[in-house]
Formats: structure tokens, C-alpha cells, sequence
């Protein structure tokens, strides 16, 4: 959506309801991201229009919050959500109000908001901020402040802690002390929160472009052992100093975090995932050995995963990613038809990219990533991915029964001509006879 358009709808919808006597103001992220010189994306209007108001004013306009007096208007590729003043009761879920009143007063509705970076108003056609929070001081700042009373914000709904952690990371703010140690108080309650919920802000938090600091802040808030305890037992875990000398595995995970800046989010949760198993099979031996951990972190991240409702596709990619990720020390040293075979699956080049980020973290040498590198671009595209000597109807064209030995001769001709050790059509007929014998027919 064009930022311009986007703007030009937001007059024109203010417009027509000052035109009808009411008020309106931009209100939310699109302020602050604007003061902040950022990218301003979605534009939310606050009006003292009554829901009923709003229809007869828009009337192709789409409800998608009709309880709480919120609209949604289009045109031409752009959209402007627009929601009636409202002031709401107490949340007995921690999530939903159990009364909502439209009110005409703007201050009443933004005392029910999150924080002060997010309660200002600016006039849509002056760029006139109005603050009725101290929002401008704390931007300022540089920190997040609940509005009012910290605790009964995060009662009201316990997903302000975790966002208060997502902005936080992202703008490079601080948490104010009040605010911070209600969060610490009210993190155990952040269960309550639906998986769907919490799954889409860390989403944001891994994908934005600080996720170091974003679970450095889980972490010191205490949200981080009710939302991943299989992360949170990294803490503590000791690796061999030989190859880990920066610390133990949160530290090292934390590590590759801190390279990451607004990353592809599979390549993100395999960075945060990789070592995931390694509590669990941590053993002191010679030195500390942390064997089958890629085996044992691919099962923990497909279940964490799934608890957190991710599509299926992002699931198997990154449990992919982390049973995969030890292989590269035994890449030089495989043959050139396993080697072909490694390299060429989807999602090669983010599993290398994580290879490279591992190594990084560590402060350990980049010779094995190059030399990785320098033979993957040896071979030429068309040894990669050879189109296939013969197929299964081909085997059938030959006399032979299709069953379980096809699929088995078939990939031991695939493995043939990776190595490049049959080229023709003549001799994979040939090496399939021999592997499957005379046909019966």
C-alpha cells in the first residue's frame, strides 16, 4: 500500500467527519512511528462518531470490530481503520473487556490504551500533535510507560507484556522501572494468552531488527520460562570453551541472535532453536559432549512449534534446520554424490546461512563455511540436478513389475549418476538390470 495513499484516504475520511460535526484524529503507531522518522504503514483514526454514526457516514465500510466501534475503510488500495472513542470495564480473561461504553471525550479513550508512545494524536491536516499522555516526553526518552497504573494495564490484557518487550527491541527504548517490575509481577499470567496471540509477537520480535534484545528483555522480565521453557533451561548449560568460548548455550544462542537483523522468520527460530537440545543430552565424558542433540532439538522444535499453532511448512523447515544443522562438519568429506544430494534440497542456502551465523557467534574460523561454499560452486547446475536417466514407466517399458525394489533401484541409479559414474541411457539400463536382474515378463 502506498504511504501516500494511505495518508490522502485518512484526510478524506477525517474530512467527511468533521464535515458531519464530529471530531477526528490520528491516533497509535502511525503517530509515533512518524515523530520517530520511521516508515508509517497503517492508519488508525479516533473519532467521537457513534458506531451507528459510522455506518450511515461509510456505508461500504467493513466492521471488523463491531463490538468496540471499529470500521474499516478502502479505497484504492489503501485502508484506514477507524474506531469510535470508548472507555472499557474490568477483563475478567486478561483479555476481552467485560463492558465496552462509547464515549465522547478523547482523553477517556486514551486511558484505556497501552502506552504513552501510543496514546498521541495528531491532526490529520495540520500534523498538530496533541498529548494528553506524556507521550512526547517519553518518546523523548527513549522508554515505554504504561498508562496509569501499570498492573491493572497488563491485567486488563497480558499481551501489553510482551508487546511492552517487542517495542522495546525495536525502537531501542527502555522499560520504565514501574512498568518493567509490573510485567516481572504478572509474567506467569501470560499463559493465559491464547497461542495464536502470543505466537504473532514473537513473530515480530524475531523477524524485527533487534531479536538479540528482544529475548535478552524476555528474559530479565521473567517472560521468557512461561513462554519457552525449553529455552529458558539453556541458561547454565556449559559447552567446551575449545569451541564454545563465549559461554554457555543461551549465551551462544543470544549470540546469533545479535546477528540477525529483520531476518527470514525460519532462518530466525532456527537460530533461536539449533542448540535446543542440548540440555538434554549434555554429558561429561573426555569433555562435554552434547551427543544426538540435533536429533533430540528437531523433535523439541517441532513441538514447540506446534504448541505456538505455526503452519505446518514453517514447522518442517525449521525442524529441517536443526537436524540438519551439525552435518557441515562432515561436508568435505562426503562423496560427491552425497555432497550434491546435501546441498541440493530446499532450503540449502538458509541452512547454510545459519551454518555461518553458528560459526560467528563462536568467534570460531570461516575456513570450512568457504571451503563449503568454494565446491558447492564447482559443480555445474546441470550435475546438481541432472534430469532423471530413466523413471518408473520406464522400468515398466522394460518388462519389470512396478513394487518396492523400483524405488529402491531407482535411487541407487540417481546415486550412480550424482557420482557421475553413468551419464547415458544405455548404461543406466544396463545398471538397473543388474540390480534388479532379468524382468519377468
Amino acid at each position: 500500500m502506498s504511504e501516500d495513499r494511505g495518508a490522502q484516504l485518512a484526510r478524506e475520511v477525517a474530512a467527511r467527519l468533521r464535515a458531519a460535526g464530529y471530531e477526528a484524529w490520528l491516533v497509535g503507531g502511525c503517530v509515533r512511528d512518524r515523530l520517530l522518522g520511521r516508515s508509517v504503514h497503517d492508519r488508525d483514526l479516533t473519532t467521537n462518531a457513534t458506531p451507528r454514526e459510522l455506518r450511515r457516514l461509510f456505508p461500504d465500510a467493513l466492521e471488523v470490530g463491531a463490538h468496540f466501534g471499529v470500521v474499516l475503510v478502502r479505497k484504492d488500495g489503501a485502508e484506514v481503520q477507524v474506531a469510535t472513542y470508548r472507555s472499557e470495564s474490568a477483563y475478567r480473561d486478561g483479555r476481552h473487556p467485560d463492558e465496552v461504553r462509547f464515549e465522547k471525550d478523547v482523553r477517556a479513550d486514551l486511558a484505556r490504551r497501552d502506552f504513552t508512545i501510543n496514546a498521541l494524536l495528531e491532526d490529520p491536516f495540520t500534523g498538530q500533535v496533541v498529548d494528553h499522555v506524556g507521550g512526547l516526553q517519553d518518546l523523548e526518552a527513549r522508554r515505554i510507560r504504561a498508562i496509569g497504573d501499570p498492573r491493572r494495564r497488563f491485567s486488563e490484557d497480558h499481551l501489553r507484556m510482551l508487546r511492552a518487550v517487542r517495542f522495546a527491541a525495536e525502537l531501542g527504548f527502555e522499560i520504565e522501572p514501574a512498568t518493567f517490575a509490573a510485567i516481572r509481577e504478572l509474567a506467569p499470567a501470560i499463559q493465559r494468552i491464547s497461542a495464536e496471540r502470543i505466537r504473532d509477537e514473537l513473530t515480530r520480535i524475531l523477524t524485527g531488527n533487534a531479536p538479540r534484545r528482544g529475548f535478552e528483555l524476555l528474559d530479565q522480565t521473567g517472560l521468557l520460562e512461561p513462554l519457552l521453557p525449553e529455552v529458558a533451561r539453556m541458561k547454565g548449560v556449559e559447552q567446551p570453551p575449545e569451541y564454545h568460548p563465549e559461554g554457555d548455550v543461551w549465551t551462544h544462542t543470544l549470540a546469533m541472535l545479535g546477528c540477525l537483523r529483520r531476518p527470514p522468520l525460519d532462518l530466525a527460530w532456527g537460530c533461536l532453536l539449533h542448540d535446543v537440545g542440548k540440555p538434554a543430552t549434555q554429558t561429561f565424558e573426555d569433555r562435554i559432549r552434547f551427543s544426538g542433540h540435533e536429533r533430540a532439538g528437531a523433535e523439541m522444535a517441532r513441538r514447540i512449534l506446534e504448541r505456538l499453532r505455526y503452519p505446518k511448512e514453517l514447522v518442517e523447515r525449521v525442524e529441517w534446520l536443526v537436524a540438519q544443522h551439525m552435518r557441515f562438519k562432515d561436508a568435505l568429506k562426503m562423496s560427491d554424490a552425497t555432497f550434491k544430494r546435501f546441498v541440493r534440497q530446499p532450503g540449502f542456502e538458509t541452512l547454510l546461512e545459519l551454518y555461518r551465523i553458528d560459526l560467528a557467534a563462536s568467534g570460531r574460523p570461516m575456513e570450512n563455511y568457504e571451503a563449503v561454499r568454494a565446491r558447492l560452486a564447482s559443480i555445474p547446475p546441470e550435475a546438481l540436478h541432472p534430469p532423471p536417466l530413466l523413471r518408473g514407466r520406464d522400468l515398466v517399458a522394460m518388462g519389470y513389475a512396478p513394487g518396492p525394489a523400483f524405488s529402491r533401484a531407482l535411487k541407487a541409479l540417481e546415486e550412480e549418476q550424482l557420482a557421475g559414474r553413468i551419464r547415458t541411457r544405455g548404461e543406466a539400463e544396463q545398471f538397473v538390470r543388474r540390480v534388479l536382474g532379468p524382468p519377468s515378463t
